[in-house]
Formats: structure tokens, sequence, C-alpha cells
């Protein structure tokens, strides 16, 4: 019987078993990004819907409104809902109305109401240090136009 000889032992490679190490760090590298980044467009695109529905339901309450103190009545109202329902921040939101064509006392009867919604999205994780969170926050603004009964007032 032949005595078989072993095989030499294969030189030692420096790169053997360092792939699952390189795929587990590029893969952290270029995910941790990837969910902040759809995270954070998430949560605007929300935002927006938000700003967009109170623009539009804002100028829908107001100009269906008998009156100026049941316009701010039912503005203040759609604020509230609109705010708790899209968890927009109370105080960065900003409302402000405008009247076409433009002139007299807003809202008034037969013109077209503009109301614009701004507001200030704070991007997630950001620390409130050294006025971080100010910095880091994207302004979205959405208008809606609703027409005036020409009733206005006389109801």
């Amino acid at each position: 019987m032949p005595l078989l000889h072993p095989r030499p032992a294969p030189p030692d490679d420096g790169e053997r078993g360092s792939a699952a190490l390189e795929f587990i760090l590029v893969g952290l590298l270029l995910l941790v990004p990837l969910v902040y980044l759809v995270g954070a467009l998430g949560l605007v695109q929300g935002q927006s819907l938000g700003a967009e529905a109170g623009a539009r339901h804002v100028a829908r309450a107001v100009a269906t409104a008998t009156d100026d103190a049941d316009a701010a009545h039912r503005a203040d109202l759609v604020l509230d809902s609109i705010t708790s329902e899209y968890g927009l921040d109370p105080a960065s939101v900003d409302v402000a109305f405008a009247c076409r064509p433009a002139g007299a006392v807003c809202p008034r009867a037969g013109a077209t109401l503009v109301v614009t919604l701004r507001t200030r999205v704070a991007l997630p994780l950001v620390p409130p240090v050294f006025g971080l969170d100010r910095l880091a926050s994207i302004p979205v603004e959405a208008s809606a136009a609703q027409k005036v009964s020409r009733f206005w007032g006389s109801r």
C-alpha cells in the first residue's frame, strides 16, 4: 500500500473571511442614512398633507361662515383639528388670509378668499443644542382658494 503524501497547507490568506465583515460594515454605512432619509421624507410628506388640508378646510369654513365672529370660531376649530390630526406644531403654524380682487376687508361677499398656511417641519433626531433644531427644519406652505358667498354678512 503506497503512502499518501499529505498536501501541503495553503498559504495563510489575509483576506480570508473578511467578506462578511465588509458586507456588514458597508451595509450599515449605507442602510442607516437610507433609513433616516426615508423617515425624514415621510415626516415632511405627512406635514405637507396636513398643511394642504388645513388651508383647504380653513378656506371652506371661513367662506361658508355667516359673519366675522363665526368665521374666526370655525377657523380655530379647524386649525385645532388639523394640528392634532397631522401632528403639526401649533406654535409654528401661521395662517394668512387674502381676498381677490385685492382691496377691501377680507373676507367679503362675492370675493375669492385665499388662505395660506405655513409651518416648519423639524427633522428627526436633531438635538436642540445651539439652535440646531431650528436650523434643521424645512418650511412647508400650502394655499387654497374658496369663493365667498355673495350673501356674506347678510344672514
